[in-house]
């Protein structure tokens, strides 16, 4: 019983580990952050997105100039993943939806799955083949940012591409005076 619970277990930190590595691919992509998107794939990757072909240092440079020239900002938001583990090789599929704020703030809303073999490298699960599978996308009607009008609304910082952003905060603080809308309406 306690080797199937130790077996089990170990396969539970294997996702957890490959979640992870996936997470790190949009995360990169989103905050424009090249060490992060680069350390979920294996040096010698190879990748297939759209009309590129090749490494993911490659993939890199093709995709944020043009990310950075036609969006303001980009979410890589990824979805269910089933996660097959065969040793040290394990082949996942990520279903995700890609959602751009471009320039003239239209958006781009887009949807598919990440196909991926990630392996285990001394002791370190990344990708090591990817292909994307676009499936769907659409142009929908924009509608002003929520909140936009409150005062101090950026005091906890604005959405950025760089270390800027809010999320490289540690630790996390709240720089903004308690409020409750429902009480002052009363």
């Amino acid at each position: 019983m306690a080797s199937d619970r130790e077996s089990r277990l170990g396969e539970l930190l294997d996702k957890q580990d490959i979640m992870e590595c996936l997470v790190r691919f949009s995360r990169g992509m989103d905050r424009f952050d090249r060490d992060i998107y680069l350390s979920a794939f294996h040096e010698d990757a190879e990748t297939a997105a759209g009309p590129f072909v090749g490494s993911a240092a490659d993939c890199w440079d093709w995709a944020i100039p043009m990310h950075e020239a036609g969006q303001i900002l980009t979410h890589h938001a990824l979805l269910q993943t089933t996660i097959d583990l065969d040793g040290d090789t394990a082949h996942t599929e990520t279903y995700y939806q890609f959602t751009g704020r471009n320039r003239d703030e239209s958006l781009w809303v887009a949807g598919g799955r990440y196909i991926d073999r990630l392996e285990r490298r001394d002791g370190q699960w990344k990708i090591a083949l990817r292909t994307n599978v676009i499936e769907w996308g659409f142009v929908p009607q924009p509608m002003p940012i929520p909140f936009a009008d409150v005062p101090d609304i950026a005091l906890n910082g604005v959405s950025s591409r760089n270390a800027e952003d809010p999320s490289y905060q540690a630790p996390l603080v709240n720089r903004r005076a308690p409020r409750n809308p429902a009480r002052e309406q009363g």
